[in-house]
């Protein structure tokens, strides 16, 4: 008698719950790729997948830079850019986009042109200093972002300053301008919410606020860190984004991205000789004994797995 054929194991039948799960949300980063893996691409990845979600990441330029400083920055292709996201498009939904920088006027042209085809899905928009960049270049890159991208973002993020530069050029009052005034400003370009980062207080904190063009919405405060960081703005918008494409409503979001940031830049990290980078995936250190220190190797192996921290997790 011939053997039974033993299925492959394409042809296992499996539980129906055991199936397939629910796939993550899905969201679409639009950035560079940044070597020192402190913001750009790898810091949307990294933020997005500590918050639960999946990123799609589409590259834009390659910056160079180390972890204190931007050298320069190679353009793609505007065609090349669109193609990448177009392709992943066909084939899998999103839920929520992130924008960081888009390289030159042509790649932010065909950015806005994919965004212009999934007007529901919403849109959160990073501006870094980009004052590495030719004056010129730099000039028509803000044109262009100012009328093609901001019409279609919900949230427009950004330090302080940089927004000013940005929304408000020919500010010359000796205050410098609320969140509210800085809204009204992206609101004249279509952006329907800013937040505000780095707003100095008078005292060792920081205001971080969410603002539309009737006034602030929420924000946080924040103690003033002592140190540089570079990669904050990557996180804080791409968590924010995360956030949105699980159909967080928009302040409740906010607050939890900037928690979700004040806690990676609290457990924040020196890789090279630069700047501190964030740990996205602080919730996941395990927790340092009662002098501080973490235990020994031997130790962790011997005793039950701690409970991590309480990640700041969507599902």
């Amino acid at each position: 008698m011939s053997p039974t054929p033993t299925p492959t194991d394409t042809e296992v039948d499996q539980p129906q719950d055991e199936q397939e799960s629910p796939p993550p949300a899905c969201v679409l980063s639009f950035n560079a790729s940044d070597a020192s893996g402190a913001g750009g691409l790898a810091g949307d990845v990294a933020t997005i997948a500590a918050m639960g979600a999946h990123c799609l990441p589409v590259v834009t330029a390659v910056v160079l830079r180390d972890t204190a400083e931007v050298f320069e920055h190679e353009n793609l292709d505007p065609d090349t850019i669109a193609e990448q996201a177009r392709h992943i498009l066909e084939d899998v939904p999103i839920t929520a986009w992130k924008v960081g920088f888009l390289g030159n006027a042509e790649g932010v042209s065909a950015v806005a042109e994919v965004l212009s085809d999934y007007p529901d899905v919403p849109l959160v928009t990073y501006l870094p200093s980009v004052a590495w960049i030719d004056e010129d270049e730099q000039q028509q890159y803000l044109d262009a972002l100012r009328e093609l991208v901001l019409p279609q973002t919900v949230v427009l993020v950004g330090n302080h300053k940089t927004l000013t530069d940005f929304l408000l050029p020919d500010w010359d009052n000796e205050r410098s301008p609320s969140a509210r005034e800085l809204a009204v400003a992206a609101a004249q370009s279509g952006a329907q919410h800013v937040l505000v980062t780095g707003m100095q207080l008078p005292n060792q904190y920081v205001d971080n606020v969410l603002a539309n063009a009737q006034g602030p919405i929420t924000g946080e405060k924040f103690e003033r860190f002592e140190t540089a960081f570079v990669g904050a703005g990557d996180t804080l918008s791409a968590a924010l984004a995360a956030l949105l494409s699980v159909g967080a409503e928009l302040h409740s979001a906010v607050s939890e991205a900037l928690s979700f940031l004040d806690q990676s830049l609290d457990a924040g990290f020196r890789p090279g000789m630069g700047n501190v980078v964030p740990d996205r995936f602080f919730w996941a250190l395990p927790p340092a004994d009662e002098d501080g220190a973490e235990p020994a190797f031997e130790e962790v192996e011997a005793e039950p797995e701690p409970a991590p921290k309480t990640p700041r997790r969507m599902h």
